[in-house]
């Protein structure tokens, strides 16, 4: 049976990951979680530690500050590699992504290499987001897959399952974006590497607790991302 570690980045999401934890635990007894924790203020990596104390499926990484999406899961990533995990799931905490699909990621990944959740491969599934955020994120992924040449139709999203090879392949010591500039960067370099990329379907259900972490400054990071990648891969010095 192949080792299977849901990654989860946190900041401020203890009322979240109090529910989330649970529910993955109960649905998938065999799967291990790593939160990564940006020394969240309201105590969310202080009780994933307890959490891991009790129970040897749950990890946590607390970080120094509120230090990126980016470099949080760089450093999952790395742990994961670290300690032999052959599947490696990343979600947000605040149930924006359902943990019921993972069954689907892992159904998918026995045939690919990455899977990403979609947000738009069957049109438009996005619940509860107002309409101006709606629109930039659409029109975000079309710009992407334009100007990279991905046959990517949700290159933002964060609902994702890699192997490890994939991961292994990425000099993750080098990533430095975050917010949807990340996740554009990992899918553009297992693109250009040519692992199998599968697209399936899922349902955004914008959050209920804590506050969204999205920004104008991550907006503009993946606006100029998707350039910088294309220049450094005509250039050869993508890693």
């Amino acid at each position: 049976m192949e080792k299977v570690i849901v990654i989860i980045p946190t900041y401020n999401e203890r009322k979240n990951i109090e529910k989330l934890i649970p529910d993955i635990i109960e649905l998938y007894p065999n799967i291990n979680i790593l939160v990564v924790d940006d020394g969240s203020p309201d105590g969310t990596g202080d009780y994933v530690k307890l959490l891991s104390q009790h129970d040897d499926r749950i990890h946590v990484l607390k970080r120094e500050g509120k230090m990126g999406l980016g470099t949080a899961y760089a450093e999952g990533f790395k742990y994961a590699l670290k300690k032999g995990y052959d599947l490696i799931i990343q979600m947000d905490a605040d149930y924006s992504h359902d943990p019921k699909v993972i069954a689907d990621f892992l159904e998918a990944i026995k045939e690919n290499d990455l899977v990403i959740g979609s947000r738009y491969i069957t049109g438009v599934n996005v619940i509860n987001w107002p309409m101006r955020r709606l629109l930039l994120s659409y029109l975000a992924n079309i710009y992407t897959s334009v100007i990279t040449g991905m046959p990517i139709k949700d290159s933002t999203g964060g609902f994702k399952c890699f192997r490890k090879e994939v991961l292994a392949s990425i000099d993750l010591d080098k990533i430095r974006s975050n917010g949807y500039a990340f996740q554009i960067e990992m899918n553009f370099k297992t693109f250009k590497k040519k692992f199998r990329i599968k697209e399936i379907p899922i349902i955004f259900v914008d959050r209920v607790e804590g506050t969204s972490k999205m920004s104008k400054k991550i907006v503009r990071e993946a606006i100029f991302m998707v350039w910088k990648l294309r220049y450094r891969s005509m250039l050869g010095i993508l890693k």
